[in-house]
């Protein structure tokens, strides 16, 4: 059976029509849209304050005139006057008798003066001479003593203990070898030894300042060493 249609009810002649009239309505507003921007807009920052300019006052720069100050009268001249007053004063005078008139002793106090005692020069103790003291037949000769004369301690030889022990002494007046010390220490036992030896010293030739003997500070060095 076949349709019919009347020509205005059929609907898809006109359909072109209002797709190109629906593009062109869509291009304008596209187009409007794209040129519409900020630059159209004017924005105004007028708040109403106006600025209040300041005018600066100049003030002119006075000077002060600088007053030289007078120079100081002088002092007047003051004449010396010499006042001469009357010895007319009265004064007591009194008499001081001898012990031998009033018969009294008169009493006679000591006030010791104090001394400070200078140390004799035989007692001090020097560290330098003009002449320093001296083993007989010199310091070669001292070392051989000390070489011959040295006993090294069992336990320190067991233990391997060897060094260099120094030892320092007076050599008084007369030579003798006093108050031996150790300076520096290696061993109990080898300072010990070397005491000893130190002690058993023959004299020695003293030291001499001025042309006199006096006791002086020496330093000897003990040196233990294993083969």
């Amino acid at each position: 059976m076949e349709v019919k249609k009347s020509p205005k009810a059929d609907l898809e002649g006109k359909k072109s029509t209002w797709l190109l009239i629906g593009y062109v309505f869509i291009l304008g507003l596209m187009f409007v849209a794209f040129e519409w921007t900020d630059r159209d807009k004017q924005v105004t920052t007028d708040t109403g304050i106006v600025d209040v300019v300041f005018e600066e006052e100049i003030i002119p720069i006075t000077e002060q005139e600088q007053k030289q100050t007078p120079p100081p009268p002088e002092a007047p001249k003051v004449e010396e006057v010499l006042n001469i007053v009357e010895n007319d004063a009265k004064v007591e005078e009194t008499s001081i008798q001898a012990s031998e008139e009033t018969g009294q002793a008169v009493e006679v106090k000591y006030v010791p003066v104090e001394v400070e005692e200078e140390e004799p020069e035989e007692q001090q103790i020097f560290q330098v001479v003009e002449e320093m003291p001296e083993f007989p037949g010199g310091m070669g000769e001292c070392l051989k003593f000390l070489g011959k004369n040295i006993k090294y301690p069992t336990i320190s030889q067991e233990n391997g203990v060897q060094g260099k022990v120094i030892v320092q002494f007076v050599v008084n007046q007369d030579g003798s070898i006093v108050d031996p010390v150790v300076v520096r220490s290696v061993d109990p036992y080898l300072d010990k030894e070397a005491l000893r030896v130190i002690k058993t010293m023959p004299k020695w030739k003293p030291g001499k300042q001025r042309g006199k003997a006096v006791r002086v500070k020496y330093t000897v060095p003990v040196t233990f060493k294993l083969q």
